[in-house]
């Protein structure tokens, strides 16, 4: 089976994908399936975004505890807000990264820029909103919240793992060594242990920090498949 033909039935579905390497462990990984499944006790929720007139939604993803984007999913609830399915939920928490763009506006002047809401059925269960100001302050504007740019650096760190292991495929090994180094790079910026350890049974890492690696000979295909299926596995902000 192909991990890119599972993970779009999976994304379809707004599940997840995974592998068993060893069948000896199927019953007990079906078990933990049907527990999780049973244990859903929200069937549906969506997450509505409401921008003002002249704006735009540039995209809405969940970033915890995988990466989806959401953005071609959205329906309308009214002219300004849209609904973003988010599937059945159990006891968890989710995070999601929301990019709206305004008009520009002059100095000092706020507005604003977004509601988000929570809703289940037609029924909203939290809500939060998104303040704007304009600044001519570089320290302000210039400045990334350290959630935006980690979960940002996850997002990037699935694409590259994918594209790495695409380029592997194909026999384009020098571009498969930048895309995996820069994964590697990424997973140590991030702390994302998972996905370091499952690199490095692909490639051998002679500098995370810089991303420095070589791509291994011999490598087993599950592993490669197991760091596939765990490319979109995300990880909390360090504290």
């Amino acid at each position: 089976w192909k991990v890119s033909e599972i993970r779009r039935i999976a994304q379809a579905l707004l599940g997840t994908v995974d592998i068993i390497p060893e069948p000896a462990q199927m019953e007990a990984e079906f078990e933990a399936i049907m527990r999780t499944a049973m244990s859903r006790g929200v069937a549906d929720a969506q997450l509505r975004v409401w921008a003002p007139q002249g704006a735009q939604v540039v995209f809405v993803r969940q970033v915890l505890p995988t990466v989806e984007d959401l953005t071609a999913r959205r329906t309308p609830v009214n002219e300004l807000t849209g609904a973003y399915p988010t599937g059945a939920w159990s006891d968890e928490t989710r995070d999601y990264h929301v990019s709206v763009r305004l008009p520009a506006k002059a100095v000092g002047q706020e507005q604003l820029a977004a509601r988000v809401q929570l809703a289940v059925g037609d029924e909203v269960k939290a809500q939060g909103l998104v303040k704007a100001k304009w600044s001519g302050d570089s320290n302000l504007t210039a400045r990334i919240d350290a959630q935006v740019a980690h979960y940002t650096g996850q997002a990037e760190l699935a694409a590259v793992i994918q594209e790495g292991l695409a380029a592997k495929a194909a026999g384009q090994e020098e571009l498969a060594t930048t895309k995996l180094g820069r994964a590697v790079q990424l997973a140590a910026e991030t702390g994302n242990d998972e996905a370091t350890a499952k690199l490095r049974k692909v490639v051998e890492v002679e500098d995370a920090e810089t991303g420095t690696v070589r791509l291994k000979k011999a490598v087993e295909k599950a592993d490669e498949m197991a760091l596939d299926t765990a490319s979109t596995k995300t990880t909390r902000v360090r504290k």
